[in-house]
């Protein structure tokens, strides 16, 4: 079944693998989802003075592709932009320093059933991510972290099933 929380919340994301993988039986611990999770979206103010309050120099986020491109490729949502504006310049205003990870094992769902990263594609596709990355928050975002643990989301996604989407491919 597929489940999009970003309906509950009243504004538009795209689907990703992790939003579909984690409503499958047993797939996550306890049955647990990220539906909402800690609810950063509607608490970023309050998170962002915690921050300032705790005296934290900089603050590594990663962007959610498909909230910025909800296909993966293509259509822009401004109102996932909007919300790392907000972030980004909170930050900033704050004297912290925004570290910026692109990639934190969410694939796009639209993109996971074109084949995801096992589509030849798949390069192009991030290719056109980064790019309205860069050009959207790179005035103010000086440090990038490209994919998060790499070895990770291939090896627990891709080779022994454990991580989204579930893959259990040959080495």
């Amino acid at each position: 079944m597929m489940r999009n929380a970003a309906f509950w919340y009243g504004w538009i994301k795209g689907s990703n693998i992790w939003d579909s993988f984690s409503h499958i039986p047993r797939t996550v611990y306890g049955g647990h989802n990220g539906d909402i999770a800690c609810d950063h979206y509607h608490r970023l103010e309050e998170d962002l003075d915690a921050m300032a309050a705790l005296e934290i120099k900089s603050y590594r986020f990663s962007v959610s592709w498909a909230r910025v491109i909800p296909g993966g490729i293509g259509a822009v949502n401004e109102k996932g932009i909007a919300f790392y504006d907000r972030l980004i310049n909170g930050l900033v205003k704050r004297g912290i320093k925004p570290c910026m990870t692109l990639y934190h094992w969410d694939l796009p769902y639209a993109l996971h059933i074109r084949g995801g990263w096992l589509n030849p594609d798949s390069p192009e596709w991030f290719a056109e991510y980064a790019r309205l990355i860069r050009e959207r928050f790179g005035d103010r975002v000086h440090d990038f972290i490209t994919f998060n643990e790499p070895q990770v989301f291939v090896g627990c996604g891709y080779y022994n099933g454990e991580h989204a989407p579930g893959y259990k491919l040959p080495k």
